[in-house]
């Protein structure tokens, strides 16, 4: 006859109050362990299923804007992911700032702007509170922030989601819309797609945009990994978007031609859309606005007289990242040699890491 003793393997799972005990029988008279492989197995998938019924569900937001994504409109911030003094978006990139709160959909101009592009309501809801009557202004610095302390935002809404299936908790912000467009009061019942005003600069805006805040319980949500990501961005993507979203950290925002070289206010202002120019001009600059550029990025311009001769040719290798980018080249027309009447054609390549991003093509009529 031979004793036996018991000893305990105890995991508390203090998070959720639940205490797993498992046994483990052993024989004075022989070293064979006694011990069901499948038992660690069934309390594994029981806590994988409790901690998945402790997620709450999403509900689906739409995009807050009437445009086409990559086409007349794009995303230019993300939400900042990092909880310290640097700043990182969802994809590990740099398209965001530090405390960045939302998702920043631009349009390429203030002409765009002033013509009126919709602001929709992401999700049906009750709207909260309204605020109109901020003017349009750019911010060309961070030393104008103090003009607008404490109307930040602009001009904006919330709403309340609470209405819709999974929505008690969650609410929408929108910021700087164009002053004068908001068209919904406190109280007033939204469908998703309604109309609640117009894109504009109002508030701590630097470009025409409007902002979308996601929040649940008061905090802040990425809208593209959900409620329940950790912080950082190697995690596990749950977007709440109603469709797919591509992530896309660098872009064109806009090219075109030019008789001087011209200025980032300049190109948000709307100026140099032109697809001719006089012969009497002092230069002919082809430039390319783009955002998301990277250290180390190789930017390739050329430039092509009527004959189909290449003008300029010229590479660079960028020294320093940018979120919001501009460069150009070009000729001067010097009265001995005049510029060629005739087309001029832009060509601009941005290469990272040998794998071309960008391909830009633009044509002007020089007559």
């Amino acid at each position: 006859m031979y004793s036996r003793f018991q000893r305990f393997w105890t995991a508390l799972l203090l998070t959720f109050g639940l205490v797993i005990t498992v046994s483990l029988w052993e024989s004075e008279a022989s070293s064979k362990t006694e011990f069901s492989l499948e038992q660690p197995k069934v309390l594994a998938q029981r806590l994988a299923e409790t901690l998945i019924a402790q997620i709450p569900k999403a509900p689906q937001f739409s995009i807050p804007i009437q445009c086409s994504l990559g086409k007349d409109c794009f995303i230019l911030l993300y939400p900042d992911r990092d909880p310290s003094p640097k700043a990182i978006d969802f994809g590990c990139g740099r398209q965001t700032y530090d405390g960045h709160k939302g998702t920043d959909f631009a349009i390429a101009d203030e002409q765009v702007m002033a013509q009126g592009v919709p602001v929709l309501a992401s999700a049906p809801g009750k709207v909260l509170r309204v605020r109109d009557g901020v003017q349009d202004r750019r911010l060309e610095n961070v030393a104008e922030k103090v003009n607008v302390e404490g109307v930040e935002c602009g001009n904006g809404i919330v709403i309340d989601h609470s209405s819709m299936p999974d929505g008690a908790g969650w609410e929408t912000q929108y910021c700087h819309l164009r002053n004068g467009t908001v068209v919904v009061k406190p109280g007033e019942v939204v469908e998703r797609g309604t109309v609640l005003g117009m894109v504009g600069a109002s508030g701590a805006a630097s470009f025409p945009h409007v902002h979308l805040s996601l929040r649940y319980q008061g905090q802040v949500v990425d809208p593209f990994v959900g409620p329940e990501a950790a912080a950082g961005c190697q995690v596990d993507p749950m977007a709440v978007w109603d469709q797919s979203l591509p992530y896309t950290p660098t872009g064109l925002i806009r090219a075109g031609f030019s008789p001087v070289p011209p200025t980032m206010e300049q190109l948000w202002d709307g100026e140099f859309k032109e697809t001719a120019l006089a012969q009497t001009i002092p230069n002919l600059l082809f430039w390319v606005q783009a955002y998301g550029v990277l250290q180390g990025d190789r930017v390739e311009y050329k430039l092509f007289d009527p004959s189909g001769a290449i003008a300029v040719d010229n590479q660079e290798v960028l020294k320093s990242p940018s979120r919001t980018w501009l460069g150009y080249v070009g000729k001067k027309n010097n009265p001995q040699r005049p510029l060629v009447l005739g087309q001029w054609r832009g060509e601009y390549r941005l290469v990272r890491d040998g794998k071309m991003l960008l391909e830009v093509k633009r044509a002007l009529q020089l007559s």
